[in-house]
């Protein structure tokens, strides 16, 4: 059964290769969005500090996944951005993605989060279906500044 875990630090590699991978598949550009984040490469070190959290979905030792809450980069108030969500084609569809959601906002709201942000593409639709079920509505711009200018589609919820 697979496990969700915070992120360690011999996840690196493994995540960094399991992102790309995802993003590859979906069509994802590979500039203005996730696969070009500086992050990518070093996740523990980037998500080890307040305020942040990175979990990973594992199963045999094998990384199949994960998504963080971090603050809304350039931006002002109590928002988080739920980051980098993204599983391998063998586990979607099963409920694992909205298991890694509620660890996220419960994360979010412990760390006194009042609203969650995020950006994904137009034709991400199934995870926009899972947005909606746990409570994300769309707006009409974006907030703060990602550095994801490829990413056309703003969510938000309310804790």
């Amino acid at each position: 059964m697979p496990l969700i875990r915070p992120v360690e630090l011999n996840d690196n590699l493994a995540l960094a290769k399991t992102i790309r991978a995802v993003l590859i598949e979906m069509g994802v550009p590979k500039v203005g969005t996730a696969y070009a984040d500086e992050a990518l490469d070093c996740m523990y070190e980037t998500y080890n500090a307040a305020n942040k959290e990175y979990f990973v979905i594992e199963d045999q030792n094998r990384l199949l996944g994960g998504a963080g809450i971090a603050p809304l980069a350039n931006y002002e108030g109590p928002v988080c951005e739920l980051q980098k969500m993204y599983f391998l084609s063998e586990i979607r569809g099963k409920g694992f993605g909205l298991q890694m959601m509620q660890r996220c906002l419960d994360f979010a709201k412990e760390a006194g989060f009042k609203q969650v942000y995020l950006e994904t593409m137009p034709y991400m639709k199934d995870a926009q279906k899972l947005y909606v079920k746990a409570g994300f509505y769309y707006i009409d711009a974006p907030l703060g500044n990602t550095g994801h200018s490829a990413c056309p589609v703003y969510m938000l919820k309310d804790l």
